[in-house]
């Protein structure tokens, strides 16, 4: 293809219109001169003679291959982006350029329905504002000679042998833009669309009774005349007109349109008149359909006389009447004018300017009439709450808060605390409203007051709804959550939030802005270990954190050392001379125990340690004041939670937290009940696999920081995870960076020490067992899934990957241990590549971890590495702890080469850095459970080279899950973030293309 592009920007290029515009073609030949070429270009078009003008205005005969606008499109987009390096862009650069204007104004929905000359149906690009016109005209000024060879110039001379002409660029470049905008939208989505085939079907639809209808639509547009509004003051009844200044002047025609103000409103409003003024009127404006920014008062064209005359064609007045039509139709009270021998202006009462200031501009603007409002006049006011400690005042009044240097109040942060939103208002730049001037707008009952020298143009009913707004308090958790974010949905309504007084002060601690969140805190005395620069910076968040009475999670990557961190904390929490902070629960998965006992008496040797585990597990003598570690598991925890929650914790520490990523597990249910002055998670995957696994994490260490499950959902998670909305985005980031600390292997200066980590793709065909059973299963289960429905689908789904993944293993995994046959690796594709891989690491002394998600595969390899004499052992989530402890201890020291491990179950936690390789014998369907597992050895501690090989079945599911996950390993793809749950609503075609079994390549299947 690349080699096709660049040919074809060394070719010339012509756009040759047609009608309908659609059905233009774009002609490509040798630019080097007249050609016999006769190469298709990437197998489309057709080759046509062609009599074309060349650039010296010579008539020559081509060869050339033309293509419909459907086969060009693509074509020259790529080729403009080719040629933005090529020494010579030529013809085809400039037609792709055209294209990508025209795609740019169709994403706008600069797109028109009208009729072509001939009565067909067609598109065309519109209505175009001033900007637009100047961008298409300065496009066709760049035109080059070459791309208006076209061979028929219809404004030439009718004498064949006569002289021939070029074109005019402009017209030409427009056709080409109507021929873009006539062929993107003709889709059968767009019949439906339509609702009828007419600018919808392909074929030509000729359709000459709906001509007045186009022209209506025109009308209005760029194809006709636009028409405004533009809004004056009138003198009071009674009034001096020359109190009025002079409200019934107009500008002159020819002026531009930001001009068409009326001047004589910006004197009213500085003449410090009466309170409000007499009325308003609408006068009717015209803009030139050959300049935008040409305006006149409809009054000066119907009077035909002077330049305003000269700027409107003869038919301007026509056009003129169907754009009011239309517009009457949208909004009614311009309906008078249609009626009136000149329709100069119309009367309008409060309530109509009151429309005009809602709903009513809106659907006028959306039909391209714009309405222009005085200048010198201050529109709508401007609302933003502020966030405080309660206080009784009403808005406008001084914060008590205010003052520099206040103290954060005790108990700011403490369950069931209150904080106050005060409202404040405001008018332009004139700063905050007091409470009398909220009054004096919302007793007015007009659309415009006077106030401070100014007049207020303001809906009535949004006077009345900011004196009716009262503080109002709310939890000290949304208040928070608002002033992170800097912006709260209200009654409906997104409004800005700003702190005050205290709560300021607590905003800049948490987000850095204030000096006093680069606190000097030390490694405590205890500590029998040097902090890295980032351990140091972790523990000083976490203590400001956890002094704040707000909980935090550090996510830092597997082994950059969260558990040292957090056993820092502990002890500089019960420093001497501090407040005593208390005992620090431990919950952590079982496989954990012995690494956070072995881990606290290392680092914090003669600091209290007890498990909580066991027949004998108890509390007893535990005391506030002891400063004792007490470690228990997640399933200890859900058992004796009334126990655990009777005890007055310090901190409770939630290891491996993504244990509790449900929030409606009876594990995380437990564990909110147990009382804490801090809590803090500790988890390398906030976000296994959407946004309410973070949710259910940063809930429990501050509860309500990100509101309710369902609000979250619909206000963060949904649009985060389609990628719809980036200020959703923005502010989730700015609400949970304060409470997340997130630090990789892979940023500047974390872990610069760390080896290099090597990740290989091992692709396996399938034996011939293998490959019978796999066909076997997707032919059966197929057809039992396309008659099933509901949960029963479901089920069958899953069931038909987790067959295949079994097979793709091993036969004797599906089959079962009473299959009768061997488990040798000649009826595995993928056990006789791990029995290479392991001869070649056992025999340079090496050490290796392999991981497998079911515990009856790795099970089965045991077996067979038994029988073939390699040592190894086998660690699940059934194996007890003190065992589990056992095997690591061995396999670090070297006693055994081969560890295989259950990958839910030995994912995390554990430190295995004798390991240099690591095998994923199967493939999970998220790559962070993958990559933890992989951290088992590629962590702090590590010195030697790790190579991570995943073994795939090739032409499998599993082949194309890896490309899935190659492709896209963000949150918001669906297929990972739901895992097999997400592919269950994949429909029977999609999920038949999932798991097609496909022949290797070369392979002779």
């Amino acid at each position: 293809m690349l080699a096709e592009i660049s040919d074809l920007i060394h070719r010339s290029a012509v756009f040759l219109p047609g009608d309908p515009a659609r059905s233009g073609r774009i002609a490509l030949w040798q630019a080097d001169g007249p050609g016999t070429d006769t190469r298709p270009w990437a197998g489309a078009g057709s080759f046509e003679e062609l009599t074309v003008v060349t650039p010296d205005l010579r008539r020559t005969t081509v060869r050339a291959l033309v293509l419909t606008m459907d086969e060009a499109l693509p074509a020259l987009t790529r080729a403009r982006a080719r040629a933005e390096t090529a020494a010579d862009g030529g013809s085809a650069a400039f037609w792709g350029a055209a294209a990508l204007l025209a795609l740019r104004f169709a994403a706008r929905g600069k797109l028109l329905p009208g009729l072509s000359p001939a009565g067909h149906d067609a598109w065309r690009i519109g209505p175009l504002e001033a900007a637009d016109l100047h961008e298409v005209r300065a496009l066709a000024a760049a035109m080059p000679p070459t791309a208006r060879c076209v061979p028929l110039d219809p404004e030439g001379p009718p004498d064949p042998e006569g002289p021939p002409r070029l074109p005019a660029a402009e017209p030409l470049l427009r056709a080409f833009l109507d021929a873009v905008a006539d062929t993107l939208p003709r889709s059968p989505a767009a019949t439906a669309a339509a609702g009828g085939p007419a600018f919808a079907a392909r074929p030509p639809e000729h359709r000459p009774d709906l001509r007045d209808w186009a022209a209506e639509v025109a009308a209005g547009h760029d194809a006709g005349v636009r028409i405004s509004l533009r809004i004056e003051l009138t003198a009071e009844p009674g009034r001096a007109p020359e109190a009025a200044g002079t409200a019934g002047a107009r500008p002159p025609a020819g002026t531009a349109g930001a001009t068409a103000v009326s001047e004589a409103s910006e004197a009213t409003a500085a003449a410090g008149t009466p309170e409000a003024p007499g009325g308003f009127r609408a006068v009717l404006q015209m803009h030139s359909p050959a300049d935008a920014a040409l305006v006149a008062d409809a009054a000066d064209v119907w009077a035909g006389s002077g330049a305003a005359a000269a700027a409107f064609p003869p038919g301007a007045r026509l056009d003129a009447l169907r754009a009011l039509r239309r517009a009457a139709r949208l909004w009614p009270p311009l309906a008078p004018l249609l009626g009136a021998a000149v329709p100069d202006a119309v009367e309008l009462a409060d309530e109509e300017v009151t429309e005009l200031l809602g709903e009513a501009a809106a659907a006028l603007a959306a039909d391209g009439v714009q309405v222009h409002w005085p200048r010198g006049l201050v529109r709508g006011l401007t609302a933003r709450a502020v966030v405080a400690t309660p206080s009784p005042r009403r808005p406008g009044s001084p914060d008590p808060q205010d003052a520099a240097g206040s103290a954060l109040p005790s108990g700011l942060l403490s369950p069931g605390a209150l904080l106050s939103f005060s409202w404040r208002h405001a008018l332009g730049d004139r700063g905050d409203l007091t409470p009398a001037e909220l009054d004096r707008l919302a007793e007015a009952n007009r659309p415009l007051v006077r106030l401070r020298d100014q007049w207020v143009l303001i809906d009535p009913a949004e006077a009345r709804r900011a004196r009716a707004l009262q503080d109002r308090t709310v939890a000290a958790a949304d208040a928070l959550a608002a002033v992170l974010t800097g912006s709260a949905e209200i009654d409906g309504e997104r409004v800005d939030v700003e702190a005050s007084g205290a709560v300021e002060r607590l905003r800049a601690l948490l987000t850095g802005d204030t000096p006093e969140a680069d606190d000097e805190t030390a490694a405590p005395p205890g500590l029998r270990a040097t902090l890295r620069d980032y351990q140091l910076r972790g523990l000083r968040w976490l203590a400001r954190m956890t002094s704040l009475g707000l909980g935090a999670c550090l996510a830092d990557d597997m082994g950059l050392g969260k558990t040292v961190t957090l056993i820092a904390l502990h002890l500089h929490r019960n420093r001497p001379g501090a407040a005593t902070a208390g005992p620090t629960l431990v919950v952590c998965p079982a496989s954990l125990l012995g690494n956070w006992e072995r881990e606290i008496e290392k680092f914090a040797p003669g600091t209290p340690v007890r498990r909580f585990h066991g027949p004998a597990r108890g509390l007893a003598g535990l005391t506030p004041g002891t400063g004792e570690f007490v470690l228990t598991t997640y399933g200890t925890m859900r058992l004796d939670a009334p126990a655990l929650a009777a005890t007055d914790w310090g901190l409770v520490v939630a290891d491996e937290a993504q244990h509790v990523k449900n929030p409606r597990s009876a594990t995380a249910r437990a564990l909110r009940t147990v009382p804490a002055r801090a809590r803090v998670a500790l988890t390398g995957t906030p976000v296994e696999n959407d946004l309410s696994e973070l949710w259910a994490v940063l809930d429990w260490t501050t509860p309500g920081i990100l509101g309710r499950p369902g609000t979250f959902r619909t206000r963060y998670a949904e649009p985060v995870e389609s990628g719809r909305d980036p200020q959703a985005a923005a502010r989730l980031s700015a609400l949970v960076r304060p409470f997340l600390l997130r630090r990789k292997k892979s940023d500047p200066g974390i872990a610069p020490e760390l080896p290099p980590k090597t990740e290989t793709d091992h692709a396996v065909s399938l034996t011939g067992e293998q490959t019978a059973l796999y066909e076997a299963v997707v032919r059966e289960t197929l057809a039992a899934i396309a008659e099933a429905d509901g949960m029963e689908r479901r089920g069958l789904v899953v069931k038909l990957l987790t067959s295949l993944k079994q097979i793709c293993n091993h036969p004797a995994h599906y089959l079962g241990a009473g299959d009768g046959g061997t488990t040798g690796g000649s009826r595995s594709g993928k056990l006789e590549l791990l029995d290479e891989l392991l001869d070649t690491i056992t025999a340079e002394g090496g050490s290796v971890l392999v991981f497998t998600q079911y515990v009856t595969m790795a099970r089965l390899i045991e077996r067979h590495l038994s029988a073939r004499g390699i040592a190894s052992q086998l660690l699940h989530g059934g194996t007890p702890v003190a065992r589990r402890e056992e095997l690591v201890d061995r396999f670090q020291a070297g006693e055994v080469p081969v560890f295989l491990l259950s990958l839910k179950a030995a994912g995390t936690g554990l430190n295995l850095t004798r390991a240099g390789h690591v095998v994923h014998f199967d493939r999970w369907w998220n790559p962070a459970v993958e990559e933890q597992a992989t951290d088992r050895a590629y962590r702090i501690g590590q010195t030697q080279p790790v190579q991570v090989h995943r073994i795939i079945a090739e032409g499998t599911v599993e082949d194309r899950i890896a490309r899935l996950l190659e492709r896209k390993r963000a949150l918001a793809d669906a297929v990972l973030t739901g895992g097999e749950s997400a592919l269950t609503e994949l429909t029977d075609a999609e999920l038949a293309e999932l798991v097609a079994l496909r022949p290797a390549a070369g392979s002779a299947r």
